[in-house]
């Protein structure tokens, strides 16, 4: 049911903005489970109408220089990582705004100029966010790559020179990377088999942001756009929700963490959604997945809002983002959490 509701920003042209709601219904509208949390989203890359000097040299964290910025790949079928970035990025900041979360972002859209490494970096900690998250996609060839495929979350070998940005990434960094990758898992994506992944974690001394950054970050690498089977994915509303699903839950699993560790403790659980007609309960059924014992799992910061999210990947892959917002009804709204109440305003106020 809520998938047609998280659609709204991959069914409109224009970035994604909350729609205005009248007085009598903000209580409604917008939930209240993330009030008071921060989240710092940063669309890897930057619009193509912008005259900045790419390999300008910038601080990379680490005593040495780096190019400020790149490019980005593009797609089999030419569609630029810096626009899937964008829209992928925009599904996730509405879904949390309309939890509550302050969101802040690096660029204010898909054409212009979104600064250097160095910038979000700094944007990022100045920001005081719970957490960040750098969403990007990867590519491995010029051409297709029908071998080397699937996601991966990228760590900074530790420790980092800046012992600020050494604490930020050794602890909250590392549960937030190791619960995106546990949600990214549960949504049915594949660990990269590539570039010495291991269990969906890339470590790497090479990369600015995670080392400069003062606040915990987690660095997506949602696919491989020389895969044929990646880039449908990444090229497509239905795939770039998909994506914006297993980002938005792993953000919401780390946030809320602390909050539901205890209520999770007796062990794993399922969480079912409501079904629309003629749906099969088993179809929206979600485990909770278990990760390796030395790190934090996904059972211990596992929350409702979370496993509503995910109960919505189904849909996805069943209808489709254009066929689902049929099972969006005047007589099952009232049975939805805050959460979706709050999106399907904005996506009524939009059709």
């Amino acid at each position: 049911m809520c998938t047609g509701i998280i659609g709204v920003g991959v069914l409109v042209s224009a970035p994604a903005v909350a729609a205005p709601v009248t007085p009598s219904s903000t209580a409604s509208a917008v939930g209240t489970e993330l009030s008071g949390k921060t989240v710092f989203l940063d669309p890897g890359h930057q619009g193509g109408a912008h005259s900045e000097n790419l390999q300008r040299q910038v601080n990379d964290g680490r005593g040495g220089t780096k190019d400020c910025q790149t490019t980005g790949m593009t797609t089999l079928d030419g569609v630029p990582e810096h626009t899937i970035n964008w829209k992928v990025s925009e599904l996730v900041r509405s879904s949390l705004e309309s939890l509550g979360a302050t969101v802040k972002t690096s660029r204010a859209d898909d054409t212009g100029w979104g600064g250097c490494v160095d910038d979000r970096a700094r944007a990022a900690g100045e920001s005081g966010a719970d957490v960040a998250v750098s969403i990007h996609a990867d590519s491995t060839s010029t051409t297709t790559d029908a071998d080397k495929h699937g996601f991966h979350l990228i760590v900074p070998t530790l420790p980092i020179p800046s012992a600020a940005a050494d604490a930020a990434q050794s602890e909250g960094g590392r549960s937030a990377s190791t619960l995106m990758r546990d949600s990214y898992v549960r949504a049915g994506f594949e660990p990269a088999n590539y570039a010495g992944v291991e269990n969906g974690i890339q470590e790497r001394s090479d990369v600015a942001g995670p080392a400069l950054t003062t606040v915990p970050l987690v660095f997506v690498e949602m696919g491989n756009g020389s895969n044929p089977d990646d880039a449908a994915l990444l090229e497509s509303s239905d795939g770039q929700l998909k994506h914006a699903i297993a980002i938005s839950t792993g953000i919401i699993d780390y946030l809320l963490g602390s909050d539901t560790a205890e209520a999770s403790s007796a062990g794993p659980d399922t969480t079912t959604a409501a079904a629309p007609a003629g749906a099969k309960t088993t179809d929206i059924t979600v485990p909770t997945a278990t990760a390796p014992s030395t790190e934090r799992s996904a059972v211990e910061g596992r929350s409702a809002l979370s496993g509503l999210l995910e109960s919505v990947s189904p849909y996805v892959e069943s209808f489709g983002v254009d066929g689902s917002r049929g099972l969006v009804t005047p007589d099952n709204v009232s049975s939805v959490s805050t959460f979706a109440r709050g999106l399907l305003k904005q996506i009524l106020a939009d059709r």
